[in-house]
């Protein structure tokens, strides 16, 4: 890949859930170092869009393209597109009775790499990543999410992200429904993550995440597509403005 390929191109990307068509011709372009925000009101197809880069099955792509590090995934299997480095963080982490978060990371980061990590080896990276995140410890032997509270999971979310070292990490509504300090503890373990090395879509209702992680670019979602995008002074003017102009607008073009 050459340093003009973007780590992400979407082309034309349409998808549907059913007879419903969701997403309605998606245009997007991610480098890597980029941080990306990509921000819309309910029900505008942004947890669609996170779903169908990933590959869930309950989507169909029925046009363009997802392309990924200049090789077409559009129809790839979700293991591949993981493997490939592309990481989820989801809106609502299931919990996994049973499963520790090591024993889940190890098996995660396995597959990922290709390398059968040991017990041991696994959990010095844990920790190393914990560590760096400013978590406690024995959170690594709790049971994935069973009885997390909301803050929690979206920290594991960032834990695995910071084990699993993807190109590309797409956020989908982290901040949703956390109070300000796990929203801090979320943004700073992001700022810590971000790197030449890597390229982030953050999907996100509103600017609060954005007044600790800043975007290069961001992007206005209504109906199925980018309506316009700009730069971080972009999330700020629809924080005063809210989605109304906007969607005045999208309906007259």
């Amino acid at each position: 890949m050459s340093a003009q390929t973007p780590l992400l191109r979407l082309e034309n990307l349409r998808a549907s859930a059913g007879d419903a068509e969701i997403l309605k011709g998606v245009d997007l372009e991610v480098h890597k170092g980029e941080i990306h925000a990509l921000m819309g009101p309910n029900g505008s197809g942004k947890s669609t869009l996170a779903n169908v880069l990933m590959g869930h099955p309950s989507y169909k792509v029925t046009g363009g393209s997802i392309t990924y590090k200049g090789e077409d995934i559009t129809r790839a299997a979700p293991d591949y597109r993981a493997r490939l480095g592309m990481f989820l963080a989801f809106q609502y982490p299931e919990e996994i009775p049973g499963v520790s978060v090591t024993q889940f990371l190890r098996q995660a980061l396995s597959n990922r790499s290709g390398v059968d990590h040991t017990v041991i080896e696994l959990r010095l990276k844990v920790m190393e990543a914990m560590n760096t995140l400013g978590m406690h410890g024995s959170f690594a032997d709790r049971y994935l999410n069973e009885g997390f509270s909301g803050g929690e999971r979206k920290r594991n979310e960032v834990l695995q992200l910071a084990v699993l070292e993807p190109e590309l990490a797409i956020m989908d509504e982290t901040d949703s429904g956390l109070d300000i300090d796990a929203l801090r503890t979320v943004a700073g373990g992001v700022n810590k993550l971000t790197g030449p090395e890597r390229g982030f879509l953050i999907i996100t209702h509103y600017q609060r995440l954005l007044d600790y992680v800043t975007p290069n670019k961001v992007h206005i979602f209504l109906n199925g597509q980018v309506h316009l995008s700009g730069g971080a002074e972009l999330a700020a003017r629809l924080e005063d403005e809210g989605y109304d102009v906007y969607r005045e607008e999208a309906a007259t073009t």
